[in-house]
């Protein structure tokens, strides 16, 4: 950028910026300002007309002529006196923007005056006014290459998935032991979504009074009360093959103890063989598409079949999820085939596996280390090519410990969102964290709700 010193001001100098107002911009000025009117925020009904009104502060549209002043006339060195302002219509989020300044006057102590406007796409003026600046004595020039950028922390991919599960009827869910207030809130927020229809099976006793902490009307739902944990779970099961249910969802209790019921050769609800394995649905503050992570919570050390089952489940999950083309980014310390790091070895044999038939659904490629499978920069500096190398949206881990580590890591680091569900199964199991949050919470049901429907039409 470079100014315009107030000794070559000329009256009748224009400048003009053009700007499209973004959603993102009206987060951004609610967290700057403090102002969180919801007029202003894109999600909300500010008036109660039952739409979204996403309108611009005015201050924001008026801070767009600072923005011409102080980078193009006078440019870098300039400083406000005073700005007068006169609102002429709205502006909303998605319009385009154009600030012209022209130069009126100039006066003593390099006090100089101009003109100020902004027009929509349509010509129409958005506000006019005047400004004083105090423009820069001598010639500068500035590069702003180092100015930190933003990245907001929206989870727009999992408003995304609540509004595809939106229209599907709820799925009946067998809650098991939603005993404590945080299990049984998760369950009746997903029911007040419309996402599932939970039956709860637990001790009836702490279940009341865990609704009692949480101030929840348990009228509408069944219980059935079933007082030992591993009796609760055989009943969920139980419901799923009857029909009765097309989800289980974890209560307050032990993963393991659910599990051991689900597994159960005789009785349970494995799927043709196929290992079930966990996947982790992350909305990732800045991505611009989901991330799945896989396996995080159940096949400790899988070898190479499990491996196989665990992407074949996880793209299974994804088509569930409309992702059109599931693109497999298998995971090693190192993007070479390296025999002293036996992941290497599995990740080239799943690729070859893939482009065989024996994974379908999907693109897969290994081994990949972390960068070069989400970070295109990062893959064409080390001269991968590939349809999955930069582009990854499932990462299988090379075992429980190191998906783990990574899905927490992008929680508590990256402030993703993450839902997460038990697939492989006659049905998708939701399990959920006393750490989750609401949203969370909702998406791992959303998840489930997709994926059941998923099965539901592939008659699986």
């Amino acid at each position: 950028m470079h100014n315009v010193p107030f000794d070559k001001l000329e009256i009748g100098m224009e400048a003009a910026r053009t700007r499209t107002l973004l959603a993102e911009d009206l987060f951004v000025f609610a967290n700057s300002s403090g102002n969180v009117n919801p007029m202003h925020l894109p999600d909300e009904d500010g008036d109660g007309d039952g739409k979204p009104e996403a309108v611009a502060p005015g201050m924001w549209v008026a801070s767009l002529i600072s923005a011409v002043l102080g980078c193009d006339l006078p440019g870098p060195g300039t400083l406000y006196h005073s700005q007068t302002l006169r609102f002429l219509r709205q502006a909303n989020a998605g319009d385009t923007l154009t600030v012209t300044v022209r130069l009126t006057a100039k006066g003593p102590d390099r006090l100089v005056n101009f003109d100020t406007w902004i027009e929509n796409a349509a010509g129409e003026r958005v506000l006019e006014g005047e400004a004083q600046v105090y423009a820069p004595e001598k010639a500068l020039s500035f590069a702003p290459e180092d100015l930190p950028g933003l990245t907001l922390q929206r989870h727009v991919h999992f408003d995304r998935l609540l509004a595809m599960a939106e229209p599907l009827a709820p799925i009946p869910t067998a809650v098991v032991a939603p005993e404590k207030a945080d299990a049984l809130a998760g369950a009746i927020l997903a029911a007040e979504h419309t996402l599932i229809t939970p039956i709860l099976i637990g001790h009836a006793e702490r279940i009341a009074e865990a609704a009692a902490e949480e101030g929840i009307d348990l009228t509408p739902y069944r219980i059935v009360d079933v007082r030992d944990h591993r009796l609760a779970a055989q009943e969920a099961v139980r419901m799923v093959l009857a029909h009765e249910a097309a989800a289980v969802m974890k209560g307050h209790l032990h993963t393991d103890i659910l599990l051991g019921e689900v597994v159960k050769r005789e009785g349970g609800l494995r799927k043709g063989g196929r290992r079930l394995s966990h996947v982790f649905v992350m909305d990732v503050p800045g991505l611009d598409h989901l991330l799945m992570v896989t396996d995080a919570a159940i096949n400790i050390s899988p070898d190479l079949k499990t491996k196989a089952d665990i992407v074949q489940n996880a793209i299974d999950l994804a088509l569930s999820l409309g992702i059109e083309e599931p693109r497999v980014g298998v995971l090693s310390a190192v993007e070479t085939i390296n025999p002293a790091i036996p992941s290497t070895l599995d990740a080239a044999a799943l690729s070859k596996m893939a482009e065989r038939g024996q994974i379908t659904g999907g693109l897969v490629d290994g081994p990949l280390a972390m960068d070069n499978a989400i970070n295109l920069a990062a893959a064409a500096t080390k001269g991968i090519r590939s349809l999955v190398a930069g582009r990854a949206n499932i990462l299988v881990a090379p075992n429980m410990e190191s998906g783990n580590m990574l899905a927490k890591e992008l929680t508590f680091l990256a402030h993703a969102e993450a839902g997460g569900v038990v697939v492989g199964a006659k049905c998708p199991i939701i399990l959920t964290s006393r750490s989750d949050d609401d949203k969370a919470r909702l998406a791992s049901c959303a998840v489930a709700a997709l994926h059941a429907d998923f099965l539901a039409r592939a008659g699986a």
